[in-house]
């Protein structure tokens, strides 16, 4: 059995996610301890629970531990034979960081997987929004020929969530390797959302005005607004930059006592920082794809703007399963991530 110290480096629910999910595709037990060791609330949340009693039902796998709260998990996966889940959210709990886990796990299955998720929110602090999934994170991992659908049926915001989401995952193993070195002629486009309680105050109008105002000097941006019918007020931005073979994206999400304004700088700055930088990926998306990286069937490399803790504590516990070679060399002042799997 693999054993993780969930106190290791950020400590967060990345660990546990990235282990269980790696624990069902390679068919090793695992023991998860010290779960979100250093968050001020330890142990599982929802979004944590629901991912991995997830896994469970997806590869008939047992499971101890599995509580909120809970600080400590041993899990013993078995085969993936289902090809249809549905996960119920009872929170705001984010779907995007449920999706983390299984989308990886499903590179094991055979065939196709549909996964229906009802409840939870599509726009979470410290989460990926469904939209940046959509345009960013999802065409990268088809360039590698993993090919996932994600329709959001209805939103959901914090603190009621009450979103619904189909997902369709279709895996091909062996996965293709990257080489994202160069950036192209770069187009910026962006969904600024937000619930209709919010209409009247213009919210979704006034993120995305901000934003275009700072990214015009960079590239031509079209950022769409669009109002949904939620159970609670709230928004959120994503923008994706294209610059081919370049696929960069940011995300903003509303908060009380933030001026929609500043919500649409934060996204923007961020956005063209990673893109000063010479790189190819966001941020985001180079530890989302550290995984999928380390299984592909050869060497990859892409231009990055940094190495977050969040990416190096991902390369941790990626290496605890795989002896994959993670490498950060920097030339003419841009950064390059080097990945040869075993």
């Amino acid at each position: 059995m693999i054993e993780i110290d969930g106190s290791w480096g950020e400590a967060g629910g990345q660990i546990l996610r990235t282990a269980t999910a790696l624990s069902v595709l390679l068919k090793k037990p695992v023991r998860v301890f010290n779960i979100r060791a250093k968050r001020p609330k330890p142990g599982l949340k929802t979004q944590h629970l629901m991912g991995i009693l997830a896994l469970k039902e997806l590869s008939a796998g047992r499971l101890l531990g599995a509580e909120l709260g809970s600080q400590e998990i041993r899990f013993w996966p078995g085969e993936i034979r289902k090809r249809q889940i549905e996960i119920k959210i009872p929170t705001a709990g984010s779907i995007g960081l449920v999706l983390q886990t299984l989308q990886l796990a499903c590179l094991g299955s055979e065939k196709p997987v549909r996964i229906r998720i009802q409840g939870g929110a599509d726009f979470g602090k410290f989460a990926p929004p469904i939209p940046w999934l959509q345009r960013v994170l999802l065409p990268l991992l088809e360039k590698m020929g993993y090919r996932i659908e994600i329709k959001s049926l209805k939103s959901g915001f914090y603190p009621k969530g009450g979103a619904e989401t189909l997902v369709r995952l279709e895996p091909k193993l062996p996965l293709k390797p990257l080489k994202l070195l160069d950036q192209g002629t770069p187009e910026i486009h962006g969904l600024s959302i937000a619930s209709l309680h919010l209409k009247p105050r213009e919210v979704a109008e006034r993120q995305a005005r901000s934003a275009e105002e700072i990214l015009k000097q960079i590239a031509p941006c079209q950022i769409e607004t669009k109002y949904v019918d939620a159970l609670c007020p709230g928004s959120g931005l994503v923008l994706w930059l294209s610059a081919p073979p370049a696929l960069l994206g940011s995300s903003g999400i509303g908060e009380r006592g933030v001026r929609a304004e500043e919500i649409g700088e934060r996204a923007a700055k961020e956005l063209m920082e990673d893109f000063k930088k010479g790189a190819c990926v966001d941020r985001w998306a180079t530890d989302q794809l550290l995984p999928f990286l380390a299984l592909a069937a050869g060497k990859s490399e892409l231009a990055i703007p940094e190495l977050t803790s969040h990416a190096e504590t991902n390369i941790w516990v990626i290496r605890k399963f795989l002896p994959a070679e993670f490498r950060v060399e920097k030339r003419d002042g841009r950064l390059f991530l080097l990945v040869s799997p075993p």
